[in-house]
């Protein structure tokens, strides 16, 4: 698959509420980092199994309903995109809307995503919980 075609069946699982099959999306060796995660939060997962283990909880936490905003930029390197993602959901314990953004910078390796940047607003993500269930102090 293409960069665009990775993301947008990356998008189509998030909203399908299928996290396994976005963590198979990773190449086995493939990375996913990020850069404004807060003090007791991931700032890097190796591999393909450490983002699946990452992502097992995210539907018990969030529960996007639509991606409200897509604005992809294509570089000049093939593999590699740009990506301005705006969603909008609920969180699942409280039942309060959730909206955030995110920037992805994906890299793409023999049509697996080989590294994806994810930058976030750790602000809005942690004012409720984190996906593996522990409560913001």
């Amino acid at each position: 698959m293409t960069p665009r075609e990775l993301l947008d069946k990356g998008l189509d699982l998030v909203l399908a509420k299928d996290m396994l099959g976005f963590a198979d999306l990773w190449a086995v060796d493939g990375t996913m980092e990020f850069p404004f995660a807060p003090d007791g939060w991931p700032a890097r997962l190796d591999g393909r199994e450490a983002v699946r283990e990452y992502l097992r909880g995210y539907t018990d936490v969030y529960d996007v309903k639509s991606v409200t905003e897509l604005t992809v930029h294509e570089t000049t390197d093939p593999e590699v995109i740009v990506a301005e993602i705006e969603v909008e959901g609920v969180w699942v314990r409280t039942g309060e809307p959730y909206r955030n953004r995110y920037v992805w910078v994906i890299t793409v390796r023999d049509g697996r995503i080989a590294g994806c940047r994810d930058y976030w607003s750790p602000s809005i993500a942690t004012s409720e919980t984190d996906f593996t269930g522990r409560a913001d102090a």
